[in-house]
């Protein structure tokens, strides 16, 4: 267990390392940064000397390890923008993000699950079909039109709920639903695929044959050998959520990572987005590696050598 722990946090090593290398080439292809942080009539000395002090002008590998070396020290870099700690910026973001991607996942979970389980009971039923057809249709609209739909219907027409920014409950009952739409769909169905296949199994059959109420059979037997792909299902459509939540907050205006991220684009601002892509990826990469090694107290027949 503990080769396996070892070897999977060095394979995470290599993974966050990967990402670093695609994120800091792509950044240097969008352009350079001076042109947007010089006024128009500014010229090319004046440029060559920017990028100079920005240290834009050696070669990228140089600049590549010079970052590296830098995240090494807890350094990620200065913001070209706002002339502060890039790593301060989206940690400051972060508990926003963060606030609406746990609110997403809870929705998901509370609605993706018992509509997974029971059209798993209830196969070709009138709830089957119905809880499939929702499961097609989240998966289906786009993550934009859901949203500008919703502040349509919710915000502009009723007048119910806030179409924008951070405060209360009620700021974050839209952008959560909109974020959460797709992966509530993905996990009713991929719920119901799972416990179908485990419904069919001699430990279940045997279970009901010794008189076991449904809801034992269903929960303790069933279930918990369907929760392992489920988790696998969770924990990737939580960080996608994590990290794909670009969209859903600069619908709504939400003050996170994907909104700061966003902006830093339309500003070339690089050390910002390296930084808002690195802090995400260890989190994404993290959650992954919580899950596997949670799956050998779910199911005791896994063992790792």
């Amino acid at each position: 267990m503990q080769r396996y722990i070892i070897k999977r946090f060095f394979q995470s090593l290599i993974v966050i390392l990967g990402i670093s290398v695609i994120v800091f080439i792509i950044t240097h292809l969008t352009g350079d940064p001076t042109d947007l942080l010089l006024p128009p009539e500014a010229g090319p000395e004046e440029k060559e000397l920017l990028r100079n002090q920005l240290g834009l002008d050696r070669p990228i590998y140089v600049q590549y390890l010079g970052f590296l070396k830098n995240i090494a020290h807890g350094d990620f870099g200065q913001s070209f923008r706002h002339q502060t700690s890039a790593f301060s910026l989206i940690i400051g973001a972060l508990p926003a993000t963060i606030e609406l991607t746990i609110a997403a996942m809870i929705l998901s979970i509370v609605i993706a699950l018992p509509v997974g389980i029971i059209s798993a009971i209830r196969p070709r039923s009138n709830y089957d079909r119905l809880g499939m057809t929702f499961a097609l249709l989240g998966q289906s609209i786009p993550v934009y039109w859901a949203g500008l739909m919703l502040i349509l219907l919710f915000a502009v027409t009723l007048g119910w709920l806030p179409s924008t920014g951070r405060g209360g409950i009620k700021h974050l009952i839209l952008p959560a639903i909109t974020l959460g739409l797709f992966s509530t769909a993905a996990i009713a169905r991929f719920t119901r695929s799972s416990m179908l296949d485990v419904l069919d199994t001699d430990y279940v059959r045997t279970a009901r044959i010794k008189g076991l109420t449904e809801y034992i059979v269903v929960l303790k037997h069933a279930f918990k050998n369907a929760s392992i792909p489920v988790l696998t299902m969770t924990s990737l459509q939580f960080g996608r959520m994590l990290s794909g939540a670009v969209i859903t907050e600069t619908i709504f205006s939400w003050p996170g990572v994907g909104r700061m991220a966003v902006q830093a684009i339309y500003n070339r601002d690089f050390p910002v987005v390296q930084t808002a892509v690195f802090v995400t990826s260890v989190i994404f990469v993290g959650i992954n590696f919580l899950v596997d090694i949670i799956y050998t107290y779910l199911d005791p027949r896994i063992k790792y050598k």
